[in-house]
C-alpha cells in the first residue's frame, strides 16, 4: 500500500541555506499578513480540525472492516485503494494544520501537544492496517495483473500496486508488519527530542564583534555574520562560539544520534536487508552503485578553496572563511526583489509555468521572514488538495535570493504534480525532488548574470555558482559519507560515542580539504548540529545526486537547436508532472538524464573545475583595473 502520507520526510528543504542579517528576531504580530502563512486554506479554525481528527478516526475504522476482502477481485482491491486515498487526503490536512504552527512558533505547547495527537493517530492506523501488504501479496502477481488490466479504474494503481510485488520479500507476515507499524510513533523520537534540544530549548550565546554591535548567534544570525564581517578574527570567535553550544551536548546529541542508527538497523534487519543503506535505496528502487557514484574527486574543490584563501589574501584558510565573499557588493535584494528576479528568470519554462508561479507567490503561501521561536532555515511543505507552504527566514542577502528560488522550484514541482496526478502518485520522492530545486537555482544565477556587465558583479555570481556546487554537491557528499561510517559502524556491533563521531567527521574533513583548509577542533562537532541526520538519514546524498541531474537537465534545455531545447523543457516539464508515477531512476532516464553513468556526475567536477579557471581569469581583470 502507498505509504502513509508525510511519513517519508515529505517536507523538502534548502541544503544549507540558513543566512540572514544579523538582527534581533522580530515579533511575528508585527510582520504584515501577506508575508505570513495562512492556515484557513486547510482548516478555518482548531474546532474544524477536531472534525477532521474524527472523520480521520471513523474512515479508519472503516477502512479495517475491509481486512479479509482482497482476494474477492478486483472490485475489493479498487474499494480499498479509493478508501485509503480519502484516508491519505485527510491525513494531509489534519498533520500539516498542527506542524506549519509548530514551526512559526515552536514554544507554543498546545500545538505541539496536537502536534503529538496526529504521530499517535497515525501510528495507530499504521498498526491497525499492518495485514493489507501481506493480504494483498497472497494474490499472486499474474491475477493482480489481470484484474489491474480488466479494470480501468485500477490503472492509477498499477505502479504502486506492483510495486508492493517488486518489495514482496521484505514484506512481513501480518503479526510482523504490526509489530513494526507499533514502533511507528516510538520510532520519530530521536527526531523529536533533537528538535527540542537544538531549537526549543537551545540557548545562542551573544556575540558582540570588533564592531561592537552585539548579536545573539542564531543559525540566521551566525551564518550572516560569517557572510558579512570582514575580519577573520571575529568569524573565528564566531564560529567557537556557535559550535560550543553543540559541544556543550555533544554527549546528548551522540545518544540521539546512536538511538537513531539503532533504529535503522533494526528496521533494516526486521524487513531483510543486508544495510542499512540496502534498506534505504530499497524503497525507491535505487541501485547502490548510484550511491557510491557521488564519491567524487576533491582536486577541484581543493583548488577552489585556495583560489579563494589567495583571493582573499588570508595567511590560513579555515571553514569560517568559506561564507565571506572574495570582492563585496553593497547590493542588498529585498523581498519584492527576489520575487521578480524568480519569476524572470523561469521564463524559458513558459507562460502556463511562469502564470502558476506568479499566482503562489502572490501571498499566504510563504512565511518569509525570522521571528522569535520560527525554525530556522527553509523548506516546502505540500498539503494534497490545498497546494504547498513555503517556510523561509528570508533577509536581503544574495544568497536569500537564492534560497528563496530553490524552495519556490520545490513549490511548482508540488503544484505541477497535485494537479496532474491522482492521489496515489501525487507524492514525488526525494531522489527527484532536488532537481527541480536546483534547476530553478541555475535559471535564476543566468538571469543575474544577464542583467550584469560589471566584472565584480559577475565574479560574485560566478562565486555563486561555484558555492553551490561546494554547498549542494561536495559537502552533502561528505555528510553522506558520515552517515554511511557512522551507520556502518552500527552495523558491526562497534561503539559509537562522542569521541567516535569526532574523529570520524574530522577524519572526513581532513580527507576532503586536504591541506587547502585549516580544521579548527570545533568544526568536529559539525555533525550535533546538522537537521537531516536526525530526521531523514540517507537524504543528503540525494542532493548531489540531484544537482547533477539538475546540471545535464539545463544544459539540455539551453544549448543545441530551439528545436532541441523545447523538446528537452518538454520532458524537464513532463518530470515535474509525473509524480511519483515511476521509480525516480527511470523517470530520470524519460527526461534524459542516466545516474547510472559516472559521466553524470564527473560532470559536475569537472564544471567546479571550469568555473574556477573562470574566476581566476576574472579575477585577474578586476586587479588590472
Amino acid at each position: 500500500m502507498k505509504q502513509t502520507a508525510l511519513r517519508a520526510g515529505a517536507i523538502l528543504c534548502a541544503a544549507l541555506a540558513m543566512n540572514a542579517i544579523a538582527q534581533p528576531a522580530r515579533n511575528r504580530a508585527d510582520t504584515p499578513a501577506e508575508f505570513r502563512w495562512d492556515f484557513s486554506p486547510i482548516y478555518p479554525d482548531w474546532d474544524a480540525w477536531e472534525a477532521g481528527m474524527r472523520d480521520l478516526d471513523a474512515k479508519a475504522d472503516a477502512f479495517v472492516a475491509l481486512k479479509g476482502t482482497l482476494n474477492r477481485g478486483p472490485a475489493a482491491v479498487l474499494k480499498a485503494y479509493q478508501a485509503f486515498d480519502e484516508i491519505g487526503k485527510l491525513q494531509y490536512r489534519v498533520y500539516r494544520y498542527p506542524q506549519l504552527q509548530r514551526d512559526v512558533d515552536t514554544r507554543d505547547q498546545a500545538v505541539s501537544g496536537r502536534f503529538q495527537r496526529v504521530g499517535a493517530a497515525f501510528a495507530k492506523f499504521d498498526a491497525a492496517t499492518a495485514w493489507f501488504t501481506p493480504e494483498l501479496l497472497t494474490v499472486p502477481q499474474a491475477t493482480m495483473e489481470r484484474w489491474i488490466a480488466q479494470t480501468p479504474a485500477l490503472g492509477a494503481y498499477r505502479f504502486t500496486i506492483l510495486d508492493n510485488y517488486r518489495r514482496q520479500k521484505h514484506v512481513l507476515d501480518e503479526k510482523g508488519e504490526r509489530l513494526l507499524a507499533l514502533a511507528t510513533n516510538f520510532n520519530q523520537a530521536p527526531w523529536r527530542i533533537y528538535t527540542e534540544l537544538s531549537t526549543t530549548d537551545v540557548q545562542f550565546p551573544k556575540f558582540r564583534p570588533t564592531d561592537g554591535k552585539e548579536v545573539t548567534l542564531t543559525p540566521g544570525n551566525y551564518g550572516a555574520l560569517l557572510e558579512k564581517n570582514p575580519l577573520q578574527a571575529d568569524r573565528a570567535k564566531a564560529a567557537a562560539a556557535h559550535l560550543a553550544v553543540y559541544s556543550a551536548n555533544a554527549n546528548t546529541y551522540a545518544s540521539i544520534y546512536n538511538g537513531l542508527l539503532q533504529r535503522d538497523w533494526f528496521m533494516a534487519q526486521a524487513r531483510n536487508f543486508p544495510t542499512t543503506l540496502d534498506a534505504a535505496l530499497d524503497t525507491h528502487a535505487i541501485p547502490r552503485g548510484v550511491f557510491e557514484t557521488t564519491r567524487a574527486g576533491v582536486a577541484p574543490l581543493q583548488r577552489y578553496l585556495r583560489l579563494r584563501r589567495k583571493l582573499l589574501g588570508l595567511p590560513s584558510y579555515h571553514l569560517y572563511d568559506g561564507s565571506v565573499p572574495v570582492f563585496r557588493s553593497d547590493t542588498s535584494y529585498p523581498y519584492a526583489s527576489a520575487r521578480e528576479l524568480a519569476l524572470a528568470s523561469v521564463a524559458p519554462l513558459g507562460d502556463d509555468y511562469v502564470a502558476k508561479y506568479r499566482r503562489f507567490v502572490s501571498g499566504g503561501r510563504i512565511d518569509v521572514y525570522e521571528n522569535e521561536g520560527k525554525v530556522p532555515g527553509a523548506y516546502n511543505a505540500g498539503v494534497y488538495g490545498v497546494g504547498p507552504y513555503l517556510l523561509l527566514n528570508y533577509n536581503d542577502t544574495l544568497r536569500s535570493v537564492f534560497t528563496f528560488a530553490h524552495e519556490a522550484g520545490h513549490a511548482m514541482h508540488t503544484v505541477l504534480s497535485y494537479e496532474n496526478q491522482p492521489f496515489v502518485t501525487a507524492d514525488y520522492t526525494i531522489f527527484v525532488a532536488e532537481v527541480a530545486s536546483t534547476t530553478n537555482e541555475r535559471f535564476l544565477l543566468e538571469e543575474l548574470l544577464r542583467r550584469t556587465n560589471d566584472p565584480k558583479e559577475r565574479f560574485l555570481l560566478l562565486q555563486q555558482a561555484a558555492d553551490a556546487i561546494v554547498g549542494t554537491f561536495y559537502t552533502q557528499v561528505l555528510f553522506a559519507d558520515f552517515e554511511w561510517q557512522a551507520h556502518q559502524r552500527v552495523e558491526r556491533g562497534e561503539p559509537l560515542t562522542t569521541e567516535v563521531l569526532k574523529k570520524l567527521y574530522g577524519d572526513l574533513m581532513k580527507a576532503y580539504y586536504g591541506d587547502a583548509v585549516t580544521v579548527d577542533d570545533f568544526y568536529q562537532y559539525t555533525w550535533a548540529r546538522i537537521p537531516h541526520f536526525y530526521r531523514s538519514p540517507y537524504y543528503v546524498f540525494q542532493y548531489a545526486t540531484c544537482f547533477a541531474s539538475s546540471a545535464q537537465l539545463f544544459k539540455n534545455m539551453t544549448s543545441g537547436s530551439a528545436e532541441s531545447k523545447k523538446a528537452a523543457t518538454e520532458r524537464y516539464l513532463a518530470l515535474l508532472k509525473s509524480g511519483g508515477n515511476d521509480h525516480p531512476m527511470e523517470q530520470l532516464k524519460k527526461a534524459g538524464v542516466d545516474l547510472s553513468q559516472r559521466a553524470t556526475v564527473q560532470a559536475v567536477v569537472d564544471q567546479l573545475d571550469q568555473l574556477v579557471a573562470q574566476m581566476e581569469t576574472e579575477a585577474a581583470k578586476i586587479d588590472a583595473r
